[in-house]
């Protein structure tokens, strides 16, 4: 049904991709990897015709229809939250407003000699949006926005009082409700938590049409996808199965190209050696030309363009105190709702706590509480002998410095350090070359996570607190941070909605919701196990 025939697109002096084809069928699921800048966004554009190609052609069969999700979000004000999903649906949307216009015009008596003509379309119109299921295009939207997480009073409120991050579901809302043939989805698990990202899971594996698809949430799209197709050094390589198994398949690719550059150098070497031996004895001059000319004919492999992968080390944070922070008795409430009541928990060193629970049952409160950021309305909050605390917060990005460099922002926080040294650290974050020049007003979100995260670990605390540090990151860089993790020495409480990082940071499990506070003393991969839930009161496609 869409089909990309030697493709070649170019950003000014990068080339993105070279003479690249891939296909998509009716009903297949498929992942489109490749590294940040690779150009998969791009190739999403170029499907919907925001962005032509510089060669080749873009094919969509006649009559299908896309459904595309990016990270761009309008202008959204001025209707709820649920008039604003349903507006953006696309045709049913469009035809349930003309079939509103036409009843009204039919009832006007003033139009009585339209009257034959407007009946017909209206039976053309109505014909059409019975098909699209148009009469209960109420209900699924209702159905949809709660798996995104918006309750009843948040889908009747204006959309423009709602943050970006709800803003963003909202939009996917949209897209998901239009029910096209295909649905282009670039990263739409961002600004999810871990209960939306396993609704989207099973409506997406229920979806009877056909899904392309970009996320940094391995789990999510190894559950979900049946190919991938990997944007390599300007090509387009396809692989049946799912992530994993791609991962598997493109690792033996990798070494089997290793294996036969080698032999190819180990041939070429025998040969030029042979060559700069015999070439001045009039005795050999025959074997010598024909063995360059044999030399001129190869085509010489180049060995596998590997990702690089980066790597951070921390330094050994200084010991903390066994307990580490204390609360007794601690409540805390807004208005009417009751986050904690008489919460009585101590966070012991080496402890690794992940925060569990539905959306609002006061995740982030918790934190908030830990740090200091809030004071309780009831209780005491005692931090423990010896603490250096490392706080990330979705607001951490705001507050870095917009005029300064990357570089200038870690030498300004560590005066004492020399520059190679934070061009090293500032390497192992995915800053190489010219980026450590950039200002902050121009970096992405994730990359403002990357430096705020660089920050906070070269020297690092014996507490961090770490309330969704993966958002927006790259696969590598979380998977880098999850090896720092795994060697880190401190303590940690944190909230994410990976569910791999999850499995791997974590021995402890602080389960929340509804003024109540459970603990399960392992940690999540056993916590899952146990409960057979990935998120409070949900199970994942694992455990279905």
């Amino acid at each position: 049904m869409i089909r990309l025939d030697s493709i070649s697109r170019a950003h000014g002096r990068q080339i993105l991709l070279m003479d690249a084809s891939m296909a998509v069928h009716a009903g297949e699921k498929v992942g489109l990897v490749g590294p940040n800048g690779a150009g998969k966004s791009t190739i999403f554009r170029m499907i919907v015709g925001q962005e032509p190609p510089d060669g080749g052609d873009v094919i969509v069969d006649r009559g299908v229809t896309i459904g595309y999700f990016d990270q761009q979000v309008g202008e959204m004000a001025g209707r709820s939250v649920l008039a604003e999903t349903v507006a953006g649906a696309g045709e049913v949307s469009s035809l349930g407003a003309e079939l509103a216009e036409l009843e009204t015009a039919m009832a006007d008596p003033e139009r009585g000699d339209e009257l034959d003509r407007l009946v017909t379309r209206y039976g053309e119109v109505q014909a059409r949006f019975q098909e699209l299921d148009g009469y209960g295009l109420d209900s699924r939207a209702r159905e949809i926005l709660a798996g995104l997480g918006f309750d009843d009073g948040r889908m009747n409120s204006d959309v423009g009082d709602l943050s970006g991050g709800w803003k963003m579901r909202v939009a996917l809302a949209r897209i998901l409700l239009m029910q096209p043939d295909a649905l282009l989805l670039d990263e739409p698990t961002n600004h999810l938590d871990i209960e939306s990202i396993l609704w989207l899971e099973q409506f997406l594996r229920n979806f009877a049409g056909a899904v392309v698809i970009t996320s940094h949430d391995r789990t999510f799209l190894n559950r979900l996808v049946t190919r991938v197709v990997d944007i390599d050094g300007g090509d387009l390589v396809s692989y049946s199965g799912d992530y994993e198994f791609y991962v598997a398949q493109r690792e033996l690719a990798d070494a089997q190209r290793d294996a036969q550059a080698a032999r190819q150098q180990a041939m070429l070497a025998k040969e030029k050696a042979f060559i700069a031996r015999f070439q001045a004895r009039a005795s050999h001059a025959a074997q010598v030309q024909s063995r360059v000319k044999k030399l001129e004919k190869i085509d010489v492999l180049e060995p596998p363009r590997r990702r690089v992968v980066p790597e951070f080390a921390f330094r050994d944070p200084p010991r903390s105190g066994d307990d580490v922070v204390r609360l007794e008795g601690v409540g805390k409430a807004y208005g009417p709702r009751v986050l904690y009541r008489d919460l009585d928990l101590t966070i012991r060193r080496q402890e690794r706590w992940c925060v569990m629970g539905v959306n609002g049952a006061g995740k982030s409160t918790l934190l908030k509480l830990v740090t200091g950021a809030i004071e309780p309305d009831a209780g005491t909050v005692t931090p423990g002998a010896s603490l250096r605390m490392g706080y990330f917060a979705q607001h951490s990005m705001e507050l870095l410095d917009a005029e300064s460099t990357v570089l200038q922002t870690l030498e300004h926080a560590f005066p004492q350090s020399n520059t190679g040294t934070l061009r090293n650290l500032a390497a192992a974050f995915l800053f190489t070359g010219d980026d450590v020049d950039k200002q902050v007003r121009f970096l992405s979100g994730g990359e403002k996570a990357r430096l705020v995260l660089a920050r906070m670990l070269y020297d690092p605390p014996n507490f961090l607190v770490l309330d969704e540090p993966t958002n927006h990151l790259d696969m590598d860089t979380k998977a880098m941070l999850r090896r720092a993790l795994g060697k880190y020495s401190g303590t940690m409480l944190l909230v994410s909605h990976d569910r791999e990082f999850l499995a791997d940071t974590t021995n402890r499990v602080l389960h929340v919701g509804d003024g109540e506070v459970h603990m399960y003393g392992r940690g999540y991969a056993d916590w899952v196990e146990a409960t057979g839930q990935e998120a409070p009161g949900v199970r994942g496609a694992a455990n279905a």
